[in-house]
Order: C-alpha cells, then sequence, then structure tokens
C-alpha cells in the first residue's frame, strides 16, 4: 500500500501532467484523487500519439482501471466537468468520476469578477477562470456547494472516506496536485499567487488524508523555470535567449507565452523542505542536453547527470524520475534504485 502526492516544484508548468501519466500508467493505483486549486491550472498529457489539454479531471484517467475522485478542497467548474467528460469519452472518464459533494462551485459570475478585475487580470495575471473569487466567497461561507447542484447530484461522494478506505484495505492511492509550490497563497511569491495553498500537506487535506498516511511526495521541476503572469523571478532570461536555447513555452490554459529562466537551486530547496519532499521528478533534461529519448541512465550525458548530482547536493532529496521527452517511454525510472 502507498499513498503518493505529487507537486510542482516552482511556479508551475513544470510537467506534471507527463509525470502524473506515467506514475499511475506503471503504479497502476486503485485511485486517482484531484487535489489544488480547481481549473485554473491546466495539465497537458500525451499519450498514444494524442495531446490532452486538462484542467479538472485527474491527469491520471490513461488508466482505465483507477477510479477518478475530485477532493473537498478543489473548486468546480460544472461547465468544464462536463466538457471534459464529452471530451475524454474515450476513456469512459463519465463513468470512473466523482466529486466530494463539499467542493465550492465556481459560477459563471466568479469568471466575470474575475476577468474584469483590474487588480487580478492585469496586476497579478489570473486566468480569468473564477477561482479567485469563488475562494472568496468560500472564506465567506456563501459560496455553493457541489452538493446543492443537482446536475451533479449524480457524482457526488464522500471523497475522503472512500480514499482512506483504500488506504486502509492495502490499496494505493495516487493525489496529484496542481499548480506549484511558488504559487503558494502562503509560500509563494506574494501576491503574485494563487488563491490558496499549494504545498503537499494542503494537497492532502484537499482530499481528506491525514500526514501519516502519506508515504512518498513527488516534487517535479523542470530543467530550467518557466512562469505566466507578473512577479519575481531571480533567474529569469530574455525571451530571446530562451528562444536561442528552444525553451520557449505557451501557458496551457491562457495561451500567454511563459517568462523563462534557468534552474533556481534556492528555490528547489526551499520547495523540497516545505513539501517534505521524498523525491524529485525532473522533466525537459531533454531539452537542455543532447539525450532525447534515451532511457538509460548510463547513457546520459556528462553535464547531464553533473546537472542532476547538484539537484539532489542541493535539495538533499534523490532525483527518481527523468524525462527525456514527452512520450512515456521517454523515461529513466530510479526508483528501485534510489529508494
Amino acid at each position: 500500500m502507498t499513498c503518493s502526492i505529487l507537486t510542482g516544484g516552482a511556479w508551475g508548468d513544470e510537467g506534471k501532467g507527463k509525470c502524473i501519466t506515467y506514475f499511475c500508467k506503471n503504479d497502476n493505483p486503485s485511485i486517482i484523487a484531484r487535489a489544488g486549486v480547481g481549473p485554473n491550472a491546466g495539465h497537458s498529457v500525451e499519450f498514444n500519439g494524442e495531446k490532452y489539454g486538462l484542467r479538472l479531471i485527474p491527469s491520471g484517467f490513461v488508466n482505465t482501471d483507477s477510479e477518478l475522485l475530485v477532493g473537498a478542497g478543489v473548486l468546480v467548474d460544472p461547465e468544464v466537468l462536463f466538457h471534459e467528460f464529452d471530451y475524454l469519452k474515450k476513456y469512459d472518464v463519465k463513468s470512473r468520476t466523482l466529486i466530494d459533494g463539499r467542493c465550492a462551485i465556481i459560477k459563471p459570475e466568479h469568471r466575470e469578477r474575475d476577468k474584469h478585475s483590474d487588480y487580478l487580470s492585469n496586476k497579478i495575471g489570473s486566468t480569468g477562470s473564477g477561482c479567485g473569487p469563488a475562494n472568496s466567497d468560500r472564506v465567506l461561507r456563501i459560496a455553493d456547494l457541489a452538493k446543492d447542484i443537482p446536475e451533479l447530484e449524480e457524482y457526488i461522494t464522500d471523497v475522503s472516506l472512500k480514499v482512506n478506505d483504500t488506504i486502509d484495505e492495502g490499496n494505493d492511492v495516487f493525489i496529484e496536485g496542481s499548480q506549484g509550490f511558488a504559487l503558494s497563497l502562503y509560500y509563494g511569491t506574494y501576491p503574485f499567487v494563487t488563491s490558496k495553498d499549494t504545498c503537499a500537506s494542503t494537497f492532502a487535506a484537499d482530499v481528506g488524508v491525514g500526514p501519516t498516511k502519506v508515504d512518498e511526495v513527488i516534487s517535479v521541476f523542470k530543467s530550467y523555470i518557466t512562469r505566466v503572469g507578473e512577479g519575481p523571478f531571480p533567474t529569469e532570461i530574455s525571451q530571446e535567449e530562451a528562444a536561442e536555447k528552444g525553451i520557449e513555452e505557451y501557458g496551457v490554459v491562457t495561451g500567454r507565452r511563459r517568462r523563462v529562466g534557468l534552474f533556481d537551486y534556492d528555490l528547489a530547496k526551499e520547495s523540497c523542505r516545505i513539501n517534505g519532499t521524498t523525491q524529485i521528478a525532473l522533466t525537459c533534461v531533454d531539452k537542455l542536453y543532447d539525450c532525447a529519448g534515451i532511457t538509460d541512465y548510463s547513457l546520459l550525458p556528462a553535464d547531464a547527470k553533473e546537472f542532476i548530482n547538484k539537484i539532489q547536493t542541493a535539495t538533499g532529496v534523490p532525483v527518481t524520475i527523468i524525462s527525456t521527452g514527452p512520450d512515456l517511454k521517454e523515461t529513466i525510472d530510479l526508483r528501485d534504485e534510489l529508494l
């Protein structure tokens, strides 16, 4: 039995979608539970030659043997939920997904408030998905809950009870968080952050799991750093330099060009400390080093190995997963050797 939590190590966009898909497809958890803020974060998933952009359904949906749950701490936009049911019809997602009745609901008025707030949209760089205003209403105790929405009735469950029962029965649970540590309302670059905490401890609370039941915390870092929107970025490089390096990126939800910077070892150390990280998944190594598609650690170039060792030294955490491309097969898995 293992209960694992996956977190983003920096400002999101670390490649969590691929990592989640890899873990869930290879480890075959009984339950994949979505934690985090809500549909303001996008996860990209590539599987069997097809690419998907998700905002609410767990990214591990490709494992059709797993039950998909959305924890009580997650904001639910019914429009996004039903769109993804249809979008992922091929994977029978609708029949496998349940949401906690205590999820707060994003309504059209929340999206309008988000988009028309000069402070949120222009200064903070909100995605306009309504999450900030919806979380504000939740704090004020005036938000609608999923259990009170008739169209959601057939999808309502007690996620905490299901997750804890599954763990107690000796089965695996995988909890996927969204966004990244540096966007945490508490520990991020305030005020340029999201509307709640984005650390592993909160992700556990989002699905109703106590800390004593969590076995592994996996933090995902990209080999370079990106962020969308305003806020401090100590290692940022110019867009021209990013283009020269071939590391231009655009946001899944907003389509905005991401700011790009070099790997931040100080941020990684703090992120691992506060998340209680037990292992690191490192993505996009192939973007900086000549190692595309390599699946054997011994075949990595010396400079790539040096980079990985520097991360391990800075954080004190083993790098167990190394992604050398977008396909699930383009992965080096060192868990058997290092854990």
